[in-house]
């Protein structure tokens, strides 16, 4: 992610004008009548935590479960990082181990989706699975050595996962999400510390997969991972596309974020806007053309954006004029200045002059 993960973890990376990419995961997984959720954060955690603070958006706020964020801690016994999502969740074991519930969901949150985990444990149970990967087939031009592949037979139990593969053998990727039974999910934790093994993929899915019964679920609809530059940038674009727009925000279920108070977007005269997302607090003065404009952001007189994404709280002085590039938040853009992305996106980033003393 470049820059734009220099002063935040890529799971709180804004989307669609007014959510953060975990918004996704933690509403779907209110949605699924899941009560009970952990945030294992460690990088650049700040933004998240902040966006976090409260569970009530998502109705984790009850008296039964919670919304709970676990960092790395020093302790008598370890004073590492999380080393890998095998030892991130073997850190916070006790919390594993103090819970009730049957089963246990993982799922990566830079991803942009909608899932019902309660049909992914459904299959779960029925195939009599171990573990359970949500899958998905990706289209042709889409870069598969990014992922991990995996390759099932005709019942779906997965033979083959390859992490990252250097030439992949086919188009069906791990999503990162899996169901797998809690009792389970600690004896496999636990005998990879003993090993000093700590990635849940290497060292389980890959280990295991001849030994345990590991089935993959299909999904069809959209799924996005936003860990590049150019997925985070695209999409974003995508929510232009209303086909988009209406399934993640007009249909059933809803995704939900933390609410801020902001005033409704402001167009002054002289402002023309076309196929773009305006987000709560902005004034725009110039023009804006397919491009997605975050909080309380302004857009200055006869400014030109174009094909562009424009994080919260950027201050576009006047003529001004960018075009495919990812302005980030908190930047002063002064009048007059040009940025265009030739070979790809420009990541634009201006030391904030408003706040100087």
């Amino acid at each position: 992610m470049k820059e734009l993960s220099q002063k935040r973890a890529v799971c709180a990376m804004p989307i669609a004008g007014s959510y953060r990419s975990i918004d996704f995961t933690l509403s779907n997984m209110s949605n699924s009548h899941i009560q009970k959720v952990a945030v294992l954060t460690q990088y650049n955690a700040g933004s998240l935590n902040e966006h976090l603070n409260s569970s009530k958006w998502w109705d984790f706020g009850r008296k039964q479960g919670g919304l709970y964020v676990f960092a790395p801690a020093v302790a008598a016994d370890n004073s590492n990082w999380y080393r890998g999502t095998a030892d991130a969740i073997y850190q916070n074991l006790n919390f594993l181990k103090s819970s009730h519930e049957p089963y246990v969901v993982i799922a990566s949150g830079d991803c942009v989706y909608k899932l019902d985990f309660g049909k992914v444990l459904e299959y779960h149970i029925d195939k009599k699975a171990d573990i359970t990967v949500v899958c998905r087939d990706m289209e042709p031009d889409t870069n598969i050595e990014r992922y991990g592949t995996v390759s099932m037979n005709e019942e779906n139990r997965i033979e083959e996962f390859e992490e990252k593969p250097i030439q992949a053998k086919t188009n069906t990727i791990s999503c990162g999400i899996y169901v797998i039974r809690r009792r389970l999910l600690i004896e496999m934790i636990e005998k990879c510390a003993e090993e000093d093994r700590y990635d849940f993929v290497r060292d389980i899915l890959i280990r295991y997969k001849d030994l345990k019964h590991i089935y993959g679920y299909k999904i069809q609809n959209y799924w996005r991972n936003i860990a590049s530059i150019e997925d985070y940038y695209g999409t974003n674009m995508d929510f232009l596309k209303p086909e988009v727009r209406n399934y993640f925000f007009k249909e059933y279920p809803d995704i939900y974020s933390k609410v801020d108070d902001q005033a409704p977007a402001k167009y002054n005269v002289g402002a023309n806007v076309r196929n773009s997302l305006i987000s709560s607090g902005c004034i725009v003065n110039g023009t804006v053309e397919n491009s997605v404009v975050f909080k309380e952001s302004y857009i200055g007189n006869n400014c030109v954006i174009k094909n562009s994404i424009i994080l919260n709280d950027v201050y576009i002085a006047d003529n001004s004029y960018i075009e495919n590039c990812i302005v980030e938040s908190h930047s002063t853009i002064r009048a007059d200045s040009r940025f265009v992305g030739e070979d790809g996106i420009k990541i634009v980033v201006e030391r904030n002059e408003r706040y100087v003393l």
